[in-house]
Order: structure tokens, then sequence, then C-alpha cells
């Protein structure tokens, strides 16, 4: 997505030091005219619309039945294919449709059972190996995992995110992007997190290069079991470190540093810094776990597959209206039926995620190859490898016990930087790479520890 005319005026700025990450990021990239817009596109009522047809299959358990049009998880995702197929023809048949599939069987999968993902493409016109992925899952359930038969609508979990996958791929396919945009919707989740291993292998068999992947998972309802309704605030989880990291890698990590700065947790302060410059009265809490204590979602198979991934969930759940089954006890109403849920909060939960998916693919790839070096020095040198569609670069560093980048320099189209008199032992480094017209990418943590993409160990030599 370019605004023609607009110019980075970032070459000449002299070295900026700044006390705040949403001050930080407004410094480092100008305001985006095209991302406002793309906010502005959002229809919460077409969301509305998407959430009520799939309450209408009545269950969409994974073991449900999948000859009927009218019931059942194969009615579902028929339908849901059916939607991106329109979707594609009113942008020129922009958006190929896979079907990726397995036969899985299991503990919450007894007997043999064809787990299909729903996925909507959106190739890339610069880059289309580079892969930015919003995913939901269309699977529901009540009390009993295993109960296939008994109503389940299952609107907010996750009948929610399904809506906001839809509503991204309508909005976001009017356009054109460097990277390619992946819509996905996923089976198989509450048994197990199968739709999520499905797409992280079908990923890896196109030799994706996935630099996000935004699993909403519960994303429509605004009041939580406290009773307290807050509109204004989504969270986002992160790992610190990464599922993938080696015991080498580990090691090296515990002694530099690294624990709070890896792929997803740096993609999920991309996503927060979105919401403080895009967004009215709404803000992420990032939230410094992989999920929610003890639970799981689809993104989980995703960061196993090395992939960037974090999970979007409302701020505050009611446990009445998730997993169980439909009744009223002692005047308490159970099921997650739509009438609990919010569509102009979803609404919002979908603008955050259309803004940085059109933002993050609009962007150069994040910079590789990341190192720092100056120990026993009183400077900090840090490098990296040139990557496609940079017209610069951007160094952040942070006090290793802040949050958020809080400084930054810019270093032109230098592939390396000399910080004077900051020393390397105080602090932690990265880089983003900027666009020509100021899209930026996530910021990069050095090393391993940060990388986005996975890197792999050498292989031991021949002896």
């Amino acid at each position: 997505m370019r605004i023609p005319g607009l110019i980075l005026a970032l070459s000449l700025a002299p070295p900026i030091l700044l006390a705040t990450a949403a001050q930080a990021q407004t410094a480092a990239a100008p305001e985006q005219a095209a991302l406002h817009a793309v906010a502005a596109q959002v229809q919460p009522e077409r969301m509305r619309a998407d959430v009520t047809a799939l309450v209408g299959f009545g269950t969409r358990h994974t073991m449900s039945e999948t000859a009927s049009e009218t019931r059942g998880i194969g009615a579902a995702r028929r339908w849901t294919e059916r939607q991106f197929r329109a979707i594609g023809a009113e942008c020129g048949n922009c958006l190929e449709i896979a079907l990726p599939a397995d036969t899985v069987t299991g503990r919450r999968v007894p007997t043999p059972t064809e787990v299909v993902n729903v996925l909507a493409i959106q190739k890339g016109t610069g880059d289309p190996n580079r892969v930015i992925i919003i995913s939901g899952h269309i699977d529901s359930r009540v009390t009993d995992v295993m109960n296939a038969t008994a109503d389940a609508p299952g609107a907010n979990d996750d009948a929610s995110g399904v809506a906001a996958v839809l509503e991204a791929a309508r909005v976001l396919s009017k356009s054109k992007f460097e990277a390619t945009l992946v819509y996905a919707v996923l089976s198989g989740e509450e048994q197990g997190l199968l739709g999520g291993k499905i797409l992280a292998d079908y990923a890896k068999a196109q030799g994706w290069v996935v630099e996000a992947n935004l699993n909403n998972d519960i994303v429509g309802n605004s009041q939580g079991q406290s009773g307290v309704r807050d509109t204004t605030r989504v969270r986002v989880f992160s790992e610190g470190t990464k599922t993938v990291e080696t015991p080498e890698q580990a090691a090296t990590r515990r002694y530099n540093g690294g624990e709070v700065d890896s792929s997803s947790r740096n993609l999920a302060r991309f996503v927060d810094g979105i919401a403080d410059r895009y967004l009215t009265n709404f803000d992420v809490e990032m939230i410094y776990r992989t999920d929610r204590f003890g639970r799981g979602g689809d993104q989980v198979e995703m960061l196993r597959a090395g992939f960037p991934a974090v999970r979007i969930t409302e701020g505050a759940e009611h446990y009445h209206h998730q997993h169980q089954d439909l009744r009223t006890e002692n005047g308490i109403v159970y099921g997650d039926t739509i009438e609990f849920m919010d569509f102009d909060y979803l609404g919002q939960v979908a603008r955050l995620n259309i803004v940085s998916m059109a933002a993050l693919a609009s962007a150069p790839s994040v910079p590789t190859g990341v190192t720092i070096a100056g120990n026993v020095s009183p400077d900090t040198t840090v490098s990296w490898t040139a990557v496609p569609g940079a017209a610069g670069y951007r160094v952040w560093w942070r006090s290793t016990t802040a949050p958020q980048w809080t400084h930054s320099r810019w270093a032109g189209e230098a592939a390396s930087l000399v910080l004077k008199n900051i020393p390397i032992d105080d602090y932690f480094f990265g880089v983003s790479a900027v666009s020509a017209d100021g899209y930026e990418s996530p910021i990069v943590f050095p090393g391993p520890a940060g990388a986005f993409v996975l890197e792999v160990p050498a292989p031991a030599p021949a002896t």
C-alpha cells in the first residue's frame, strides 16, 4: 500500500532520544493516511452477519457431521469458502483458495477425522514469499469436549475470530501489498490445536517466510465475569523466549539477554504501537505469556514451527459463556451465544488486525543477521544484513528493564551504525527497516533470540 508523493523525511534527522514507545514509533515512522483509510472501512454489522450465520449451523464441533448443508462443521467450512470466493470475485479473483487438510486421530479425536482449514491467499506484488497471516478457528464445543452433537453456538469462541478474518479479507483485498496476506480459518482447535498444526505444516511446505501470525481467539465480548464492561482494551499474548530455541542458543541468551525480545514479543510491540497511532480509545495490553495461564491456542503450533505469532484476545473474558452447555442454573445463563457479544468492540479488534497487517505488508521485510559488538568499549556497534525494499534503517535501544523501545537513531542506507558513548552493557538493541514512503518493519533484537527468520544450526562437520 503506497501513497504517492509521501517522502521519508528521516534521513537527515538528528539522533532521537525519546521517553515513550508511542513517541518513539511516531518519530520513527510518519503516520500513513492509507492505514487510517483501511481502519475506516471496517463494518461491525457485517461481522454480526458472519457470526449469526456461523451460529446458525448449530454446532461446529470438529467431529460433527460434514454432509449436511445446514448443520455441522462441514456446512460451516463450505459457507466460509463461499465467503472467500465472493470476496475474491470483488477484487478480480485476487484470492487463491486453499483447503489444507489432514486425517487425525488422538486423545480428543478417537476415530479418524478429516480436519480441514480454509485459507484465502492474497499474493504480494513485490515479495510474495513473505507472508502475514491472520487466523481464527471455526470449530466450537460445549462442556464435554467430546460432545459432537449438542448445540454449540461458539459465537465468541471463535466465530468472533472468524468474523475478524473475513472482515480483514473484505477490507484488505481492495488494495495491493508488497507481502502476501493469508486469511486463515482453522478447524480442530478445541480438539488439540489441530488446525494450527495443519497451517504450520502447510506454510513450511509452501516455503513461506512467515513474518507474523495474528491469531484471534475470543475477541468479541467487552464484559468480563466481574460485570465490568471495558471497550477500550484488548490483550496480546506473546512468548518471551522462543519455543524452538536450541540449548546452545538458550545458554547464550541467558548470559547476554533476550528473555523478553523474541520475534513474537517484538511483533506484539509493533501491534501495540499500531493501536497507539491509529485507533481511538483502544489500547493493547501486552501480556508476557504465550497464552492464558494453562491454556492454549493455534498460535502455539505456529511457534513450534519457528514462526512469529501472537494471540489476540478480549480484555476481560466471561467464563459462563465459554465451553458451556446451553442452560440456566440459579438464574445464571450459560452458553456462548450471540446476545453476549459486543460488535462495536469486535470492530475495534478487527481494525487493530487490519491496520497491523497493512502496515506489516507495506513495510520492507525485517532486517536479518542483526549483531552487536562493543564489549570493553564505550561504544556499541550494531550491524545487519540489508533487505530488499529498505530505503534505510533505524537502530533502537532501551534500558534493560524498559518494556518498550525508547531511543532510536537513523542509520540511512548503511548496514551498521556505531552508537558513540552508549555502552553495550547497559542497554538492549534492535534494528528496523524503513521503506522510502515511511513504512517501518518490526524491530529485530540481535541474534537467534530475536531473529524473525528461523536460524537453522549448521550441521556438524563430517568426521
